[in-house]
């Protein structure tokens, strides 16, 4: 395949990446920090879009994170390339909290239960023969109520953030364009000397052959 790996990457590395990011997890959110602010559309566009994505990543439906989020960001007319983007807000390391406080919320919503940390009981024997109906009242039915005014706030939040770092961007980008590149440095009369002398020598060399 082109631009393959010469030598198969091995499970092992493949979960290590998933978990711990190559770069540090700086320069991985600043290379997803630049992904966002340069895509081609409005601040709007831009930032509703990742917000779609950051709201779908707290909804317990694992595996239709990415077609949740581009049916918000068509709803509220963002940028699907940036819904995808947001969807990163959800990965192997934030899942456990935003699992824990989606379910501890919506179970203090449908039951008034005091929230104590406690994790759901047979979770382990519904989880490993994926039998959704046993599991959609204790557990996923929680984690969607709680999700819900969670997901809401952290896309707002990220709305408001990236909005306003999209829109300024663009401004910077837009004013470095109508500036224009600096003009081409003039020739020195000095320079210009040389150049007619190196001219007229190669002149004279090619009449004397």
């Amino acid at each position: 395949m082109l631009f393959g790996r010469r030598h198969p990457e091995k499970f092992g590395s493949k979960l290590r990446t998933l978990l711990w990011p190559r770069r540090s997890f700086s320069r991985s959110f600043r290379y997803l920090q630049k992904r966002v602010l340069r895509l081609n559309a409005t601040p709007h566009a831009i930032a509703a879009g990742f917000a779609a994505g950051v709201f779908s990543s707290f909804t317990p439906f694992i595996g239709f994170h990415f077609l949740l989020a581009f049916a918000l960001a068509y709803v509220v007319a963002g940028n699907m390339a940036s819904a995808a983007l947001g969807t990163a807000v959800g990965n192997p390391l934030s899942f456990p909290f935003i699992w824990g406080a989606t379910y501890e919320i919506g179970q203090f919503f449908l039951t008034s239960r005091t929230i104590d940390g406690t994790a759901p009981s047979g979770i382990g024997r519904a989880l490993t023969h994926m039998d959704f109906a046993s599991i959609w009242t204790p557990i996923v039915k929680p984690m969607l109520v709680g999700g819900i005014p969670l997901g809401t706030a952290a896309g707002l939040l990220a709305y408001g953030l990236v909005f306003a770092a999209a829109r300024s961007f663009q401004k910077h980008r837009t004013r470095r364009i109508l500036e224009g590149r600096p003009p081409a440095r003039p020739l020195r009369s000095a320079e210009k000397a040389q150049r007619s002398v190196t001219a007229g020598g190669s002149l004279r060399i090619s009449d004397e052959v």
